[in-house]
């Protein structure tokens, strides 16, 4: 009887070992039902169609600079949307990139401002369709992964050309000393010194209601930080040139480019070229306003 009962005894534990082995223990939720494999909707490293290679046969590889937003800790689990990398609002050398890639491919038509607006959030979702993507408007991991396959390592002059728009021929009175020369027929501001363009970038101009008056000005007053006292809104690098009018940085203008007008400034959108020219120009140099 004893024999029996360790024979039977053996039977058992070798069940048990075989249990284990095959992976049929509680996965800690006390169901006992085995935990299921990670699948690629659940955000696991390495799980996602992204992750395949490429048609030459090699696979995608991260931007050296750009954060790869790779989980720490627990992989997700899928219950909750991969977390962007950018979106609205974000201001970076990483969303310069992201608009001179999707540039190159023809989602997004204006020069790279570094700003995460309205207008990148629309061409974002574009190129999102176009792959097959959510349509979410901010870039994850997937999506970044994606426009790296898809685009080509933006040059120093796709990242900063010199303006979106041509420039227009130099009003007359713009070819002589140091002068801020703005045209409203082709939306630029040319920094010119002795007929000299020093540097250039796209304006805006008022509304029909609150026009940006035209003639020769001089530049009356900087502020480096400026806020409107009349309408409570951030006027950055503001160059003061005509009772209340200034030539200034305008986050709105980045984001939604020429849907919106300004209420008679000269807005400009390029926030890191408009800070050198702020350090360059002095009270008493010429602005010239002019069609």
């Amino acid at each position: 009887m004893k024999r029996s009962s360790a024979v039977i005894r053996r039977v058992v534990l070798a069940a048990a070992a075989l249990a284990l082995a095959a992976g049929c223990t509680p996965d800690g939720t006390g169901t006992g039902t085995p935990a299921a494999p990670p699948s690629a909707s659940a955000g696991t490293p390495g799980a996602t169609p992204t992750d395949a290679p490429t048609s030459d046969g090699k696979p995608p590889s991260p931007s050296a600079t750009f954060p790869t937003g790779s989980p720490s800790g627990s992989p997700s689990t899928g219950a909750t949307a991969p977390k962007p990398l950018l979106g609205d609002g974000d201001e970076n050398e990483q969303v310069r990139e992201l608009q001179a890639r999707l540039r190159q491919l023809d989602f997004f038509d204006r020069a790279p401002t570094g700003f995460y607006g309205t207008m990148t959030a629309g061409a974002v979702k574009k190129f999102q369709a176009r792959r097959g993507l959510p349509e979410t408007g901010t870039v994850d991991e997937t999506t970044w992964r994606q426009l790296l396959s898809a685009s080509r390592k933006p040059t120093a002059d796709e990242l900063k050309p010199a303006t979106t728009n041509q420039l227009d021929t130099p009003d007359p009175r713009c070819m002589t000393g140091r002068v801020l020369c703005i045209s409203k027929e082709s939306r630029t501001l040319a920094w010119m010194i002795d007929g000299r363009v020093v540097s250039s970038m796209d304006v805006r101009f008022g509304s029909e209601n609150t026009p940006t008056r035209e003639g020769l000005f001089k530049v009356e007053w900087k502020a480096r930080d400026w806020t409107s006292t009349i309408y409570h809104t951030p006027m950055p690098y503001a160059m003061f040139f005509s009772r209340g009018q200034a030539v200034h940085y305008s986050a709105d203008f980045a984001a939604r480019g020429y849907a919106g007008a300004s209420h008679g400034c000269v807005n400009v959108r390029d926030r890191a070229k408009l800070s050198a020219l702020f350090d360059q120009v002095k009270p008493g140099d010429k602005v010239v306003v002019h069609w």
